[in-house]
């Protein structure tokens, strides 16, 4: 989590990242480190516990405290587009830029006004390391864990994907920009991970951007950053081809999403994108 004491650091991360291409860096700096050890340790625990009576008690308690949460944050958030996603849609993927630690929120609440009740969200794995009351919606908020570790990625990690997407038909949540850019405006690059589980399993992607506006109302002690107010953008749904193969339709639905985020992001804020960092770039980051 970021404290404001060390979001100059992190912005700092942000640009440097940023001006050298690598758009998958992680540049928090407080986050777990994790051994391999420990990270199978955590995705083991949630294959064994997740459908066991204990576990699905806390997920119904951490949830409720979600959609508590999420009421109150989105208050002022406005959602535009919402008519480009169809009725009874069945499982489906949604991508949205990755900027804060309470932006799944934002999608949580599309989830509801689009009248379903169930957003799994894919986090990292080191998130379900953390402790407190943080840690417990990290770990139980319909949360599930990725790792790098490839077996579970082939074998456990793809069987829950299927559970959720095809048989039960639910909504997941899956950041294509892998790690958190704190406030960060522009769209990054897509990594191909949500569009090969949408290719492979042959749901549809709902694209998303989340634009965000100063307030001008202060938002901690040191009087360099202003509260912001979000407007989440609905792009558009994109569908895997059944004639193309699982790597073409990766390819293509990467492009086609990245394509829309960036054309929402030019119209929003009325520039052309490029990563040349700016004060500018960080919302909320009162500018001298």
């Amino acid at each position: 989590m970021i404290s404001e004491e060390t979001r100059q650091q992190v912005i700092e991360n942000i640009r440097r990242s940023a001006e050298s291409g690598e758009f998958y860096n992680k540049v928090e700096v407080n986050d777990p480190v994790l051994t391999p050890d420990e990270s199978r340790a955590i995705t083991d625990a949630y294959v064994e516990n997740r459908n066991k009576i204990g576990f699905k008690v806390k997920s119904k308690l951490a949830c409720g405290i979600a959609d508590i949460a999420t009421r109150a944050i989105n208050k002022d958030t406005e959602i535009v587009g919402i008519e480009k996603i169809p009725e009874n849609l069945g499982g489906v993927i949604i991508t949205s830029n990755h900027f804060s630690p309470l932006e799944n929120t934002i999608i949580r609440y599309l989830n509801r006004k689009i009248g379903r009740k169930k957003l799994n969200i894919i986090c990292q794995v080191t998130n379900f390391a953390m402790s407190g009351p943080i840690g417990f919606l990290m770990n139980y908020a319909d949360t599930v864990p990725i790792s790098t570790q490839p077996r579970y990625l082939a074998r456990d990690f793809l069987s829950v994907m299927r559970e959720k997407l095809v048989i039960k038909g639910e909504s997941v949540l899956l950041y294509p920009e892998q790690e958190m850019w704190f406030n960060y405006r522009k769209p990054r690059p897509p990594k191909a991970g949500a569009y090969f589980y949408a290719a492979k399993l042959n749901v549809p992607i709902i694209s998303c951007f989340v634009e965000m506006n100063d307030t001008g109302l202060p938002d901690g002690k040191s009087g360099r950053f202003s509260k912001v107010r979000h407007k989440l953008h609905v792009l558009g749904v994109i569908y895997p081809d059944g004639e193309k193969t699982t790597k073409e339709n990766v390819e293509t639905m990467a492009s086609e999403d990245y394509r829309l985020k960036k054309e929402c992001y030019e119209a929003a804020y009325g520039k052309k994108l490029n990563y040349t960092f700016t004060p500018g770039d960080i919302a909320g980051l009162k500018v001298d």
